[in-house]
């Protein structure tokens, strides 16, 4: 060895003890965001004055001008809503937080605790749904059916590069507005970026077929249960209302996405230098050539197309049974809906589907009963963070919820709001998601934070409250777009060999055209209510 190499070796001892100080700073996760936002709101009851509103009978939310200060539990007792400030009431109520989030009964009083006769207030109903939900995925990415059908699809379209961005970013499209598809889309980047520099274009054009492509979606979601789901619940309205406006966005911003791409892929094409990437972006950069890629992909067998037609098959049973249809049809024709539907089908139902279909897939693709248990519990596994954020969201509303501090932060915000128009209200409230989505980046975890306030607050706006869902979920599809804390985009970035700073001048005057057109969907929206 030489006394180059030795020193070399010896270097990283010498500095071991200033690792700490170089290592980069990393941004909190979503757990240590919402632990941080929960005490905080804890410690801010004991200085907010409790207070509630009178109900509407008929839509179960608060009737504007109707708040009135909470007297103090010392002078009424504990029959009625009343104010508790003290240390063992709090601590109690901090300490039980988590644990009624997850399956706390409200009772009449408006309290939550697990001990309680009522309703649900708890998330166990989400909490289970996205634990199934991570099986079906698992259960069915261990066939490769999926893998293979973008693959099949990539081989066939080969030969018409525009047709295959088209249809390969509206089948993202289509996972990002019905099931959240976008973590999975990392296991596309191995496949797609080689096969857009075979075609001709950059790397960049590769990245962005799947960013924009389930982004988009995701951003406009439907029936996503993890943006449109959770916020709709947190809301307490039912998963399709407001569908109809949803599914225009999706339209229309899906079509702005590949038309973004597409005028980028053909310039690229036609003159390598307009790539925002520089020669580089025209190399391989170590990854795989698209034929090498594209050659390893097998034709689909009759089981893995059986397969798929049960994965796309469940959802499109999850989608039919969360759509109001009876009162979309009566709003639209003024009749009844004439087709069969269901009489009661929520996230419980939801629940079973998708675990019974993850027996199926198993049975089908012949897992065995050991390898489909255990593709189930993996699913879940994986699924079981964002399931938690979900949980621990909602323990932050128990707190204010049992400090009766919730209606006092909507009566400070109730003036401000009643002078805006409805327009101009869920725009601000897309501005307002944004910091927070950039915070917490887990679209759950984000709705079940701000939906039980943003939700209300509609009520005094007079706007729809699927409109304040629309306008949360925006925000947060948005964000997700840029941030460099979403685990999708700095994943995707380095399997695609993109730096980040290259990524942004490409997708910022996206996130911006993506921006004025989502505010101008919220005016349409309160315009047709």
């Amino acid at each position: 060895m030489s006394d180059e190499q030795a020193a070399a070796e010896a270097e990283p001892e010498r500095n071991e003890s200033e690792a700490p100080e170089n290592k980069p700073k990393r941004f909190p996760t979503a757990f240590t965001v919402l632990a941080i936002v929960l005490l905080a709101v804890w410690l801010a009851s004991f200085f907010i004055p409790a207070g509630k509103y009178e109900l509407d009978p008929k839509t179960g939310g608060p009737v504007p001008g109707s708040y009135t200060e909470l007297p103090s539990c010392d002078e009424t007792g504990d029959k009625q809503p009343c104010s508790d400030h003290s240390i063992l009431h709090q601590f109690s109520n901090l300490w039980a937080a988590p644990t009624d989030g997850l399956y706390g009964i409200e009772n009449d009083r408006g309290l939550v605790s697990v001990d309680n006769r009522g309703y649900l207030y708890g998330a166990a109903q989400i909490f289970l749904f996205v634990l199934a939900i991570g099986a079906f995925i698992s259960v069915t990415m261990k066939t490769g059916a999926i893998q293979q059908g973008i693959g099949r699809l990539a081989l066939r379209f080969k030969d018409r590069p525009a047709a295959l961005i088209i249809v390969i970013m509206l089948v993202f499209g289509l996972g990002g507005t019905t099931e959240g598809m976008w973590e999975e889309t990392l296991g596309f980047f191995a496949l797609l970026v080689p096969l857009a520099l075979a075609l001709g274009y950059d790397r960049m054009t590769g990245a962005a077929i799947i960013f924009f492509g389930a982004g988009t979606g995701v951003l406009a979601s439907t029936v996503n249960p993890f943006a449109t789901g959770v916020a709709s619940d947190a809301a307490g309205i039912e998963i399709g209302d407001g569908i109809g406006l949803r599914v225009v966005m999706w339209i229309v911003l899906m079509a702005v996405a590949i038309a973004y791409v597409l005028r980028y892929a053909h310039r690229v094409r036609a003159d390598n230098s307009k790539s925002v990437m520089g020669p580089e972006g025209m190399t391989s950069g170590g990854l795989r050539m698209a034929d090498e890629v594209v050659g390893d992909v097998k034709p689909l067998d009759g089981r893995q197309k059986l397969i798929l037609t049960l994965f796309f098959g469940a959802f499109a049973v999850m989608i039919y049974g969360f759509v109001p249809w009876t009162d979309i049809w009566d709003t639209i024709f003024g009749a009844e809906w004439p087709f069969p539907t269901f009489n009661s089908f929520y996230f419980a139902q939801a629940t079973v589907l998708f675990l019974v279909v993850s027996v199926l897939i198993g049975l089908i693709y012949k897992l065995g009963e050991k390898g489909t248990v255990d593709a189930i519990v993996t699913g879940a596994g994986e699924f079981l963070g964002a399931a938690l954020i979900i949980v621990l969201a909602r323990a932050v509303t128990v707190v204010m919820k049992n400090s009766y501090i919730t209606d006092t932060i909507l009566h400070w915000t109730e003036n401000a709001v009643t002078d805006l128009s409805g327009g101009i209200f869920a725009s601000v409230a897309i501005l307002v998601n944004l910091p927070i989505a950039f915070l917490v980046p887990s679209s759950s975890g984000h709705a079940a934070l701000v939906m039980p306030i943003l939700g209300p607050l509609a009520d005094f706006a007079e706007v729809p409250r699927s409109l304040s869902v629309t306008a949360y979920q925006t925000a947060s599809g948005l964000v997700n777009l840029i941030t460099p804390t979403s685990v999708v985009i700095m994943g995707g970035l380095t399997l695609a060999r993109i730096g980040y700073d290259r990524y942004l001048r490409f997708a910022i005057p996206y996130f911006l055209i993506l921006l004025v057109l989502s505010m101008a969907f919220m005016f349409v929206g309160n315009a047709i209510g």
